[in-house]
């Protein structure tokens, strides 16, 4: 050991720089001061900052005695100590309450916030007020972690001017803090916090009092920053005859006037703080900066001062002029991926590459569980399940998914996509193989929840099953998963859902009430044919730890007020939120590969005192790491200021102390930071703002690592990208469709394709979930009325015909059936359409109209002699209007766009033309017969212009372009009888149909952009 002996009442501490292996570096230090004697070893204490730095620390003893038999030390990590660490033989045991369950301080906190909200004129519910309690209960045990009486300087903090809500929350906070004592007596209990700051100093008493004997070693190892009680303990044990005190990368160097103004953000502003509050001085430490028997530096000494320098606080940045020795960037390198799941990408290579070393080990240290997810997904492309010790967060877990789910599914009347999450949730099983449960899933999505929701409840599934017309494609052929017939599965669903079904939706229920039917739901839901669902639903440590939380919820929610279905969702979110859960859900490939030893995944509680061969920090990003300095909703950052509460900057020196000890924790070090995150352009941590900055005053910068490149490689196919082609099927002329309606006649114009697709594939497109109300049941409903006009008067016009028609239309809109706010935006327009029509109708009328008006004609032609075979046009007239001199006009109604008359002198949309031609070749059964004269589409929008009026041709023109179409006609389909003539995809660039149902099908948009770039 080097540095001065302990003098008096100072004590001893020692540093170990960043470049040494801490816990490496305490247990072969340990072993010397035990003469290296295995039973020696036994006697004594480290103390340490958490459970993982005591586990890596036990794992430094089994390295330092190459595993060799030993007696280790007691290793307690300082926030787990109870009674029975506290060492207390021979006295009564500590006069302490048990610490107050956290779920119920929380529903409690809860209760009150409610019940403060109502006073103050602010009703909130459960769902929303639990996570202000969470936030309030946090505030308490921030309170009582700084010793900071809140009843007493409370007070203080509503002096000042300040906007009128926190003068409310300051009230609402003294009630809270003066009844919240009382309810704690009352009950026998503390907060938790408040419990082990009275261990702590309790622990700090007894060895003052009595301190163990000389010989008995208590070392305090790792703490960077520390509350008042852990300072005392810390106090403690300097002041104990073999008392020891061992930090973390002090920064040694740095000038006594800087060192004594560190800014709350500063990476050793806690150091300084806690070695402040100690009464201990740099220069009374010792240096132990001798690498472990066995051990290799974890990075090189030039990096800490590098970091040091760069991160020097404000007034000291002109320290930066003259850099002492050389910069020290070696190992350093950055990764700036364009977005997050590149970011991911990238660093499983980095991650990866590290394994083709023997022996090496690679560690990934990030704050986001987003960003560990994707790492973790992306290495097991390779095979390679990584240790993430910072776990899962439990409301991510499936079980969590898939208890929230059904609270949806059940609060939003069984809608066709939130029944579909729950039932086909792969947990979901309805007393069936889960393969059947899917497959009758699959059927009962495509007969019955496909296209307009259907009305809420099973009910409402019942009725749409009533209603579903006969479908040849509906049932399903899974084998071996076959689907139960569809009226008994929604039985199963009803039986399923039953318990949360018979709870009203409209009036309020006891949370515990909706829980336990909440559970029940669940675990019929999850049960299989073979297995029953709680022990499906509740096995593996997801499970177990989800049981734990709702049985904890069931135990302590009495006290909450009596809530609706609906805020089940959000307090079951609110309440999860935060929790971890440590297990192995992470997908195994099939030869069964576990956890990789070499590759690891550490938050930053983790990674603090860790070393690797190569470690990553990820998701280098304001807001992520460093995190959001947000004060939390009870107080301003001037009203914690006056009561006494540590700044929310604290926490981003605490952050800065974790990227610098982690950037000094391994030979390579890759900083890594996405462009975007969510969508949104980024800012770069302040600290690699910082170091370019530094490195680029002094002519340097932070290679880019390689792993960029890497991954532009790793997907890309050999040899140059071949474009694909546009699908040319020819079928043959047998399978050719021989009977076509005029509207498909356009599609086989613009889009043959689609012909081919639904006319000899046989493939339809499925209809949307929840599909809503669009155009097309505009259009329809316009047809409805009209004809149901038009049958009604083919010839006569009543009086009042005005309303009586807008009466009509009110009426087929009525009979749709449509929700009522889309009624009520379509019924004016409906009635501008009405009112316009029989304007117009009259006028027609009065002036030599027509002599019948005839509505929704149905007619077919046969076009005989073409190579093929014969072949049949069909077509359904919307009005043919018939005249006494054997003359006909026809019309055509469209509630979208109007086509153009270029269009259809062209032949594009040609389905009026079409329909003169049938008309003249008798294709209409009497007494449609005679010569079209007239040609007109109504464009019947109901909107400022409530219609249009397009004439297409008369006379000799409209001859000439009915004789047209129907030689057009037979030449299209004599071109089609050609066995090499393919059905083209979109072959006229420019007249390609506004909705392309086989577009993906086709490829479209793949073909397309080639065929751009190769123009191009």
């Amino acid at each position: 050991m080097t540095g001065r002996e302990p003098q008096g009442v100072c004590g001893r501490v020692a540093v170990i720089p960043p470049h040494v292996p801490f816990v490496d570096q305490i247990a072969a230090r340990w072993l010397e001061q035990a003469g290296h004697d295995p039973q020696a070893c036994g006697e004594g204490l480290i103390l340490l900052p958490s459970r993982r730095a005591a586990r890596a620390l036990t794992e430094a003893f089994v390295r330092q005695v190459d595993g060799r038999p030993i007696l280790l030390p007691r290793i307690a990590p300082i926030a787990a100590l109870d009674e029975a660490s506290l060492a207390l033989s021979g006295q009564s045991a500590l006069d302490l309450p048990p610490a107050v369950d956290p779920m119920r301080r929380v529903a409690t906190l809860t209760l009150l916030v409610m019940q403060a909200g109502k006073a103050f004129g602010d009703v909130q519910g459960v769902d929303q007020a639990w996570p202000l309690a969470r936030a309030l209960a946090d505030l308490m045990d921030e309170a009582e972690w700084a010793e900071c009486d809140l009843c007493d300087r409370l007070p203080l903090a509503a002096d000042g001017d300040f906007a009128r809500h926190w003068h409310l929350t300051l009230r609402f906070l003294s009630i809270v803090t003066r009844v919240w004592p009382d309810w704690l007596a009352e009950q026998g209990v503390m907060n938790p916090v408040a419990r082990q700051t009275a261990l702590l100093h309790a622990q700090a008493a007894r060895w003052q009092a009595s301190p163990p004997p000389p010989g008995y070693p208590v070392w305090a190892a790792g703490f960077s920053d520390a509350v008042p009680s852990t300072i005392a303990m810390l106090r403690a044990v300097l002041d104990l005859p073999d008392g020891l005190l061992v930090l973390p990368g002090v920064d040694m160097a740095c000038a006594d006037d800087v060192w004594a103004h560190l800014p709350p953000d500063h990476p050793q502003a806690g150091t300084a703080h806690m070695l402040a509050e100690l009464g201990v001085e740099r220069a009374c430490m010792e240096q132990w900066d001798s690498l472990p028997p066995g051990c290799v530096a974890s990075s090189p000494p030039a990096r800490a001062a590098l970091l040091s320098r760069a991160l020097l606080p404000a007034h000291a940045l002109e320290q930066w002029r003259a850099p002492d020795g050389p910069v020290g960037a070696q190992g350093l390198s950055v990764l700036r991926s364009t977005d997050q799941q590149e970011e991911a990408a990238a660093i499983a290579l980095v991650l990866r590459q590290v394994l083709e070393q023997p022996g090496k080990r690679a560690a990934l240290v990030t704050p986001d569980r987003a960003l560990a997810g994707r790492v973790a997904t992306e290495l097991a492309r390779w095979g390679v399940l990584a240790d993430d010790s910072a776990g899962e967060s439990l409301l991510a877990v499936p079980q969590a998914a898939f208890v929230r789910l059904i609270v949806q599914a059940v609060d939003g009347g069984l809608s066709p996509v939130a029944l579909l999450s729950v039932i086909k949730h792969p947990l979901a099983a309805c007393g069936l193989s889960p393969g059947n449960c899917r497959a009758s899933a699959r059927q009962l999505e495509r007969l019955v929840l496909r296209g307009p929701a259907p009305p809420p409840g099973i009910a409402g599934l019942r009725g749409a099953l009533k209603r579903a017309a006969e479908d040849p494609h509906g049932a399903l052929a899974d084998a071996p998963d076959a689907p139960e017939e569809i009226s008994a599965f929604i039985t199963r669903l009803e039986t399923a859902f039953g318990p949360l079904l018979a709870l009203p939706r409209a009036t309020l229920v006891p949370v515990p009430t909706l829980l336990a039917a909440l559970v029940e739901t669940a675990q019929a839901l999850a049960t299989t044919d073979t297995t029953d669902g709680a022990d499906r639903l509740w096995a593996g440590e997801e499970g177990n730890a989800l049981g734990q939380h709702i049985s904890a919820l069931l135990a302590w929610s009495d006290v909450l007020p009596d809530s609706r279905l609906g805020a089940l969702d959000g307090l079951l979110a609110s309440s999860l939120t935060g929790m971890t859960v440590h297990g192995r859900r992470a997908v195994r490939g099939r030869d069964g590969t576990m956890v990789h030893p070499r590759v690891l995944i550490w938050g930053l509680l983790e990674a603090r005192l860790q070393t690797a061969d190569t470690i990553v920090l990820g998701g280098l990003v304001e807001t992520v790491w460093p995190p959001a300095t947000d004060p939390g909703p009870w107080m301003s950052r001037p009203m914690r200021a006056r009561v006494g509460l540590p700044s929310p900057e604290w926490g981003i020196g605490q952050a800065a102390h974790d990227f610098v000890s982690c950037a000094c924790a391994a030979q390579h070090v890759v900083l890594s930071v996405p462009s975007r995150r969510q969508g949104a352009p980024t800012v770069p941590a302040r600290w690699l703002v910082r170091l370019d900055a530094y490195l680029a005053g002094h002519g340097r910068a932070l290679p880019a690592h390689p792993a960029l490149r890497w991954l532009e490689c790793l997907d890309r196919p050999p040899g140059a990208p071949m474009p694909v082609s546009p699908p040319r099927p020819c079928p043959p002329v047998g399978l050719r469709p021989r009977s076509l309606s005029v509207t498909e006649i356009e599609t086989w114009m613009r889009d043959p394709y689609a012909i081919y697709a639904r006319r000899i594939l046989r493939l339809r497109r499925l209809a949307d979930l929840e599909e809503l109300a669009d155009a097309a049941d505009y259009g329809q409903i316009v047809h409805a009325a009209l004809e149901h006009w038009f049958r009604a008067h083919p010839s006569d016009w009543p009086e009042g015909g005005a309303e009586r028609m807008q009466a009509m239309f009110a009426d087929v809109l009525r009979e749709s059936g449509l929700r009522p706010a889309l009624a009520a935006w379509w019924g004016p327009r409906l009635e501008r359409i009405a009112t316009w029509c029989a304007t117009t109708e009259a006028a027609r009328r009065a002036t030599g109209g027509p002599r019948t008006v005839l509505t929704e004609q149905a007619g077919r032609i046969r076009l005989e002699d073409l190579p093929g075979g014969p072949f049949t046009l069909r077509g359904r007239a919307d009005r043919i209007d018939l005249y006494g001199d054997g003359t006909l006009s026809l019309f055509d109604y469209k509630t979208g766009t109007l086509p153009a008359r270029r269009s259809v002198v062209e032949g594009w949309q040609s389905q009026l033309v079409l329909e003169a031609a049938m008309i003249e070749s008798g294709g209409f059964p009497p007494p449609v017969a005679g010569r079209v004269t007239e040609l007109v589409y109504w464009r019947l929008t109901g909107g400022h212009v409530p219609a249009q009026v397009l004439e297409v041709a008369q006379g000799e023109e409209l001859a000439e372009l009915i004789a047209g179409c129907r030689a057009g006609l037979r030449a299209l389909v004599t071109a089609y009888d050609n066995p090499d003539q393919p059905y083209l995809s979109h072959p006229f660039p420019g007249e390609e149909p506004r909705f392309a149902d086989y577009a993906h099908l086709a490829r479209v948009a793949e073909w397309s952009a080639a065929r751009e770039e190769t123009s191009g």
